[in-house]
């Protein structure tokens, strides 16, 4: 048995007490300086595929129309088959002006064994990009098409608690993100994500819109899980319809901000500008972007 199926076998037959069996000691790590605003790419592709360009042949267009708008980094994917991509993306960040802050990554984590697979081939690719500077890794678990019995989500909880203890040795930042299937049932798996494994470790990479869209208010989330946020992603909607841009709407941006403030978050703030059924476009990308920045500095101070 490997090391890491090993220690998620033991966190659900035996307790925490395999994560702590080793003594490592921990690098310094990415140093990353709060505040920074950056851009999650996704989005981008959204916006090239409906011109129909290709972004990937695009992304240094991509990178300096974010650093004239004023963003200091860019959130792509973490490459988990050919680690040194993330190396070669950091660099082209760099070129641009940009820095390598967050990446952001999924996978199976709910089946023993298969988790521990996840868990490998993120934390060797981690390892890589925290060399390049990246400091946060962003990960959202895969849905099933169902909701997770609580075998799997013991076995979830087990697998992420024994990826955020490797990415710390690391000097990085794990932050669980979350879409519409964990915030099925209440957020049934939502809250066990965070209720079974450790805040030390397994921090929240926290997506305003998409808790507020599974049913949980920004305010209530912020009062429950703030003391784990470790990075936002930010959009916005109206009409529960995302907006083209990042300004005023069903989100009370400014009641989030001025928490923020008094609570000393973590000021890592992405926007991620994505398109639905019912999005209305009427500017471009970076126009979009523009204003989103603006929206950001005014109601953040950053």
């Amino acid at each position: 048995m490997q090391r890491r199926e090993f220690l998620v076998a033991g966190a659900v037959f035996g307790g925490a007490w395999a994560l702590g069996a080793a003594e490592v000691k921990k690098p310094a790590g990415p140093k990353l300086k709060a505040p920074m605003v950056g851009s999650q790419l996704y989005g981008w592709g959204q916006y090239y595929d409906r011109n129909g360009r290709d972004f990937t042949k695009n992304l240094d267009e991509v990178l300096l129309a974010l650093k004239d708008a004023g963003y200091d980094y860019a959130e792509g994917s973490l490459d988990v088959t050919t680690t040194d991509n993330n190396a070669k993306f950091a660099n082209r960040l760099k070129k641009q002006g940009l820095k390598p802050v967050s990446l952001y990554t999924g996978g199976a984590t709910h089946v023993l064994g298969r988790a521990s697979e996840t868990c490998e081939r993120i934390a060797r690719a981690a390892k890589e990009s925290a060399k390049a500077g990246f400091g946060i890794i962003n990960f959202n678990p895969d849905p099933i098409g169902r909701a997770k019995t609580d075998r799997e989500l013991e076995i979830q909880a087990a697998a992420l608690s024994e990826l955020g203890e490797e990415l710390k040795d690391l000097g990085v930042k794990l932050g669980l993100h979350h879409h519409t299937p964990e915030m099925a049932n209440a957020g049934y798996e939502f809250h066990s994500n965070f209720r079974r494994c450790p805040a030390d470790t397994v921090g929240f990479c926290y997506d305003v819109h998409w808790v507020y869209r599974g049913g949980i208010q920004p305010a209530e989330c912020l009062k429950t899980y703030g003391d784990r946020i470790v990075s936002w992603h930010l959009r916005q909607s109206r009409d529960q319809i995302w907006w083209e841009d990042l300004d005023t709407g069903d989100i009370d941006y400014a009641a989030i901000a001025a928490e923020v403030k008094s609570r000393k978050l973590p000021q890592f703030f992405t926007v991620e500008l994505a398109i639905e059924g019912g999005s209305k476009i009427t500017r471009t990308v970076v126009e979009n972007h523009a204003r989103s920045r603006k929206f950001v500095e005014r109601v953040f101070g950053v």
